[in-house]
């Protein structure tokens, strides 16, 4: 092939690229805007993983006021801070994160025993679907927001490493648990609650 015809055939193939990317889309869904996929119907998966409501109350945290998350439990939005209304542990969870499937089950041991302060998980870097799987999957049954934008981590200007904890105090301060990276027993968590 001589080069006059390899150059020929290199300026083909750039002019169908660029009509490819300046042919018109379906009148619509315009170029500029991401297709929407219908939302997944959650409400089996709710019913197996038999989640509790999210708290819905007053006051909380002030750096989580208007921050907004959906409830597993019943795929409602709620406000952070209000789920938080006294004192609370948080904790963040990943369903790839393996170190945090076991930190579930000592987080949901824990709100099982008289006296424990609530505990509110919330999941991120994850699918909804995928995280109510996992909780029925381990038999966690806590109070749980789905965090999709991680808006709450972010308020809470949490690092990315998972899993994370921070206890609320009843004065609506946030504390970062550092003693323990992974709770793996019930009295590390009555530790770190106080």
């Amino acid at each position: 092939m001589s080069r006059t015809a390899r150059w020929a055939v290199v300026v083909l193939v750039l002019v169908v690229a660029a009509v490819v990317a300046l042919w018109p889309r379906d009148a619509e869904q315009p170029a500029d805007r991401p297709q929407t996929v219908a939302a997944e119907d959650l409400g089996p998966m709710r019913e197996k993983a038999a989640l509790p409501p999210c708290p819905r109350g007053e006051g909380g945290p002030s750096v989580l006021r208007g921050v907004t998350a959906t409830c597993l439990g019943d795929g409602q939005p709620v406000d952070v801070a209000a789920a938080l209304p006294g004192k609370a542990l948080v904790n963040f969870w990943a369903t790839w994160c393996v170190p945090c499937h076991e930190e579930l089950r000592v987080l949901d041991a824990y709100a099982r025993q008289p006296g424990a302060v609530p505990v509110l998980t919330v999941l991120v870097q994850s699918k909804e679907g995928d995280g109510l799987e996992l909780l029925t999957k381990l038999g966690v049954h806590l109070p749980a927001v789905f965090s999709d934008a991680d808006a709450v981590r972010r308020a809470l200007g949490s690092p990315p490493h998972l899993p994370k904890s921070y206890v609320v105090g009843a004065d609506g301060s946030v504390a970062e648990v550092t003693r323990y990276p992974v709770l793996t027993s019930v009295d590390q968590v009555r530790e770190v609650v106080g």
